[in-house]
């Protein structure tokens, strides 16, 4: 009997799969040789998650991988109208990145509220002054997107003393639908972007998002880049409609060098990597090597993308 083939989207280091040794044939493909080795694969992990290739390499009739999986949360960079309407089962790493980034967004919300930029900034020019900070315990958050990341920021700023709201895609127990997102920014001393990009998310911090904010509130993206209108953030600060805001992610990546961004008062720039810590990729290989031990059993797989919504749906 023949064992699968398990075709990885490279990206360096490579994953460590060494517990599928004979049990998968592991072949390696870039976005030049994706198109012409996926009608063979029976898997395909995508572990270059910033790369679009699948969007242009996926078959249309004929075959094609039984299962996608990505290392990544969002699927974003991979789903196309072929691919979504296809039987194949797509599936993500959620659960590897939850309390990394929720750590990440607790930190953003202590540097802005204690002022450390400027402190590191007078420390490098051998400056005294004394300062008043903020206290975060009694503000408000409200957190956008309700899946396992923004759970887990909830939970974050809970233990910061933090009043915080967490809105959904619909309303239900312990969740906010749309319908309450401005009445909620309007109150929060914290917005937090943590949602999946979805044709109804995308753009949707825009101006007149930005507009409902108090002059004393900061903004925080570690969801998608394109969730944020930029020029729009760009506006908001430099004509100090907000106190200041935090992005982790960006319309293009890596943020040119060019950018405006680098530069606008008041905005924190960390390059796409709030949920990275130490052994990140490791995680996310033992990850997948489970994930493809139930798909070789026939056990049903976690994690399954709604191809249609672009995310794993909630329970």
């Amino acid at each position: 009997m023949s064992v699968p083939t398990l075709l990885v989207l490279d990206d360096d280091p490579l994953p460590r799969l060494g517990r599928l040794t004979g049990r998968a044939r592991v072949e390696h493909a870039d976005a030049t040789t994706l198109a012409e080795r996926l009608p063979s694969a029976d898997v395909l992990l995508v572990w270059d998650f910033t790369s679009t290739a699948v969007r242009d390499a996926w078959p249309g009739e004929g075959p094609r991988p039984r299962w996608v999986h990505t290392a990544s949360a969002g699927v974003d960079h991979l789903m196309c109208p072929e691919l979504a309407d296809s039987d194949t089962v797509v599936t993500n790493a959620r659960g590897v990145f939850d309390q990394p980034i929720a750590e990440y967004v607790a930190a953003l919300v202590l540097t802005m509220a204690k002022d450390l930029p400027r402190t590191l900034e007078l420390q490098r020019e051998g400056v005294w002054r004394h300062r008043e900070s903020q206290r975060v315990a009694g503000t408000r958050a409200c957190v956008v997107g309700s899946g396992p990341i923004g759970r887990a920021i909830v939970a974050a700023l809970k233990a910061l003393g933090i009043t915080t709201a967490l809105v959904g895609r619909r309303s239900r127990t312990g969740i906010h639908g749309p319908d309450d997102l401005g009445r909620l920014m309007a109150r929060a001393d914290w917005v937090i972007a943590a949602a999946p990009l979805t044709d109804e998310t995308r753009g949707m911090f825009d101006a007149r998002r930005f507009g409902m904010m108090q002059p004393s509130a900061r903004f925080i993206n570690i969801g998608r880049g394109q969730l944020v209108v930029e020029q729009a953030l760009v506006e908001a600060l430099t004509k100090r409609w907000i106190a200041g805001a935090a992005l982790d992610v960006f319309e293009t990546e890596p943020l040119p060098p060019d950018s405006p961004l680098w530069h606008v008062p008041g905005l924190i720039v960390s390059p796409h990597m709030s949920g990275d810590t130490v052994g990140w990729r490791d995680e996310l290989s033992a990850q997948f090597v489970e994930m493809y031990e139930r798909w070789e059993a026939g056990r049903s797989l976690t994690n399954v993308v709604d191809k249609q919504r672009g995310y794993v749906p909630g329970h």
